[in-house]
């Protein structure tokens, strides 16, 4: 196995570079942004290809300009592997709902490559059983099957916003091309938009509908959060329309939901 060192001064001698070199370029590179932390001494860079010194942030950032490498290829060999933010991201729970923009770093993806012959999308199944192999698939290539309308939410531990229609911690793709509310009869509360709103205070998801000049975010009738009352667009945008939804169903904890408050009233 090769180390992060050795990997550096493979680097390093194949461009040509001298330790004192990696020094200068460094030292200029300091200068620019006026902070030392990104020089890095010749003593410092030995001790990094030979005695397996892990250098700082600052120096890695160095390091990878000057050797012309993705800053994320340098962290992999120093055992931080940036794809695998996806899964490390289950492990942490955000309170309030926000704007996913996790994935815009992550530069592959693992996805099924091949499926079991039986798979039919017309019945339920265990998709997990269906996947006969699973592959690493660069971002780029399926970059132009990417809809540019769609980004991604989270909703918040905290945010029983939609319960129980919606649940905490729920995975949200938004089509930012419907941020118009639409207003008329539904059939049922399946059927009706939820559009994801930014405020000044933070984002909300939801039912929305329009009067006047205000806009009124309505939370599902069995959720202890109030209705609220915000001026359009001035106190409340409207990003887009939830269109797709991943959540877990065993994994729901009300505990210590919010208190039901009367709902705003327009002034």
């Amino acid at each position: 196995m090769t180390l992060p060192g050795q990997q550096l001064r493979l680097l390093r001698e194949q461009l040509g570079y001298t330790l004192r070199d990696v020094e200068s370029a460094s030292i200029r590179i300091a200068s620019r942004h006026k902070n030392e932390e990104f020089g890095i001494p010749v003593s410092r860079l030995s001790d990094i290809e030979i005695k397996g010194f892990q250098p700082s942030i600052f120096r890695i950032y160095s390091l990878a300009v000057i050797y012309r490498v993705d800053i994320r290829q340098i962290l992999a060999w120093f055992g931080v592997d940036t794809s695998d933010m996806p899964n490390d991201v289950l492990l942490t729970e955000a309170p309030k709902t926000h704007l996913s923009q996790m994935m815009e770093a992550v530069p592959s993806v693992q996805l099924p490559v091949k499926f079991d012959p039986g798979f039919d999308l017309r019945k339920t199944t265990n998709l997990g059983r269906m996947i006969e192999r699973w592959g690493i698939v660069p971002i780029q290539h399926i970059a132009p099957l990417i809809n540019v309308d769609y980004t991604y939410g989270y909703v918040g531990t905290d945010d029983y916003a939609m319960y129980p229609i919606l649940l905490p911690g729920s995975f949200l793709q938004i089509d930012e091309s419907k941020n118009e509310v639409v207003e008329r009869a539904w059939r049922s509360e399946y059927e009706r938009p939820i559009y994801f709103i930014e405020t000044r205070t933070g984002y909300f998801c939801c039912w929305c509908s329009l009067k006047t000049d205000h806009i009124i975010l309505q939370p599902h009738p069995l959720s202890p959060t109030p209705l609220r009352i915000m001026k359009h667009p001035q106190e409340a945008e409207v990003i887009g329309q939830v269109v797709g939804i991943a959540m877990r169903l065993d994994q729901v904890a009300f505990q210590n939901p919010p208190d039901n408050t009367l709902p705003a009233k327009l002034s």
